[in-house]
């Protein structure tokens, strides 16, 4: 862990990452991608100390309220926001500004900080993202080994269902061969359902690999699956986009069950609310 002074914060979508890297280990993590020009080791987690500073001074100059995002690069609640807990920090800023935050983690880490996503939520607007990807409890250990499992996860959701925070399910990736089964993909959606979930992302049931993370998720199947590296090779070469052969069978069983039971999972209508803050905040927000 090594720590910098960041010129800013906020993107011109107003995202922000205050940290870079991670330590959850997850085999399949297109973050560890080159195109991305890290210049340190990925666990080595550059932590933008001044981020709390620079998110003030950004959301005092701002005219209009709006959605703070965080977590789309790296997760907000690695191990290092235990002590640090600059993402909190974070998160009172955007509560005292009365700004709403849509937030992406795959850590229950994240219910530490459930007074302060309530209190954004009742002034302005909370939506959280949770990624769940495999069911099966100990396959999970295997493909995201250093954070909690699915299950816990899904324990979260329920928990931020209880607090009327609602909830986006990322459904992805899914890896062809490993996780590609309708049983893993009617647990997750087990989950989903019992939480009440907002709706559900899936770009489609497969991964993406390019240079630098198919390096790193091929030594993980030389370690775990021995033989699918070499199928992965036959198959799909050096393609970025590799999809499970399943993909329209699990896709449609995605769709059915979640117009079955009120999810949304239309890709673009799950973006508009994460991105949208409704009117009557701004109005509460003159008085």
């Amino acid at each position: 862990m090594h720590f910098v002074d960041a010129k800013g914060i906020l993107s011109s979508n107003n995202g922000m990452n205050i940290y870079r890297g991670c330590t959850h280990g997850c085999i399949y993590c297109d973050s560890r991608s080159k195109c991305y020009n890290f210049t340190h080791e990925f666990e080595d987690i550059e932590v933008k100390q001044n981020a709390p500073e620079l998110l003030e001074r950004s959301l005092k100059s701002k005219r209009k309220k709006c959605m703070i995002g965080t977590g789309a690069m790296c997760d907000p609640y690695m191990h290092c926001e235990e002590t640090l807990k600059l993402t909190r920090r974070c998160l009172e800023i955007i509560d005292h500004y009365g700004f709403g935050v849509a937030i992406q983690t795959k850590s229950d880490r994240i219910l530490r900080d459930l007074d302060l996503l309530k209190s954004i939520n009742r002034k302005a607007k909370c939506v959280v993202q949770m990624t769940l990807t495999t069911y099966d409890e100990e396959l999970c250990k295997i493909l995201e080994p250093n954070v909690c499992t699915t299950g816990q996860r899904a324990a979260a959701l329920e928990v931020f269902r209880e607090n009327d925070i609602p909830t986006i399910v990322w459904l992805s990736p899914i890896l062809p061969g490993i996780n590609d089964s309708k049983e893993n993909i009617e647990g997750i959606l087990d989950y989903c359902i019992k939480a009440k979930v907002y709706g559900i992302i899936s770009f489609g049931m497969g991964m993406t690999l390019r240079e630098g993370n198919r390096e790193y998720y091929y030594a993980a199947l030389d370690k775990h699956f021995p033989g699918l590296k070499q199928k992965y090779k036959q198959k799909y070469g050096n393609e970025y986009e590799v999809n499970s052969d399943k993909n329209a069978e699990l896709m449609d069983l995605l769709v059915k069950r979640c117009r079955e039971n009120g999810i949304v999972c239309d890709i673009s209508e799950c973006f508009r609310f994460m991105r949208e803050l409704p009117d009557k905040y701004e109005q509460l927000s003159l008085f």
